[in-house]
């Protein structure tokens, strides 16, 4: 079974909790890259615009640090890589590494 969860993980030491939890190989970590601007620019919810005016506090890539990740097993550039680009980049790598 493969369970793809998305998640905002702000801190690596989060991240490297939960890898540790798992066996080897069972956590792959995909770092989906985007700029602050494109994150903002794509928000439909407007949360950006009241973390900016300070009405969410603690928000991730505003007033709360990213620890972007130092190795993740898959990085997707969303400034270059279309979406279906995505899909296969994940695709690929699950299957190289014989999970699918």
């Amino acid at each position: 079974m493969i369970a793809l969860v998305s998640l905002i993980s702000p801190f690596r030491g989060d991240r490297d909790m939960a890898r540790r939890r798992l066996d080897d190989g069972e956590f792959i970590e995909i770092h989906v890259a985007t700029a602050l601007s494109e994150c903002e620019r794509r928000d439909p919810k407007g949360l950006y615009a009241r973390a900016r005016a300070g009405a969410l506090p603690n928000f991730t890539g505003i007033d709360q640090a990213y620890e972007a990740p130092q190795a993740p097993e898959i990085t997707i550039d969303t400034w270059n890589m279309s979406a279906e680009a995505a899909c296969e980049c994940i695709v690929t790598y699950l299957q190289q590494h014989r999970y699918l």
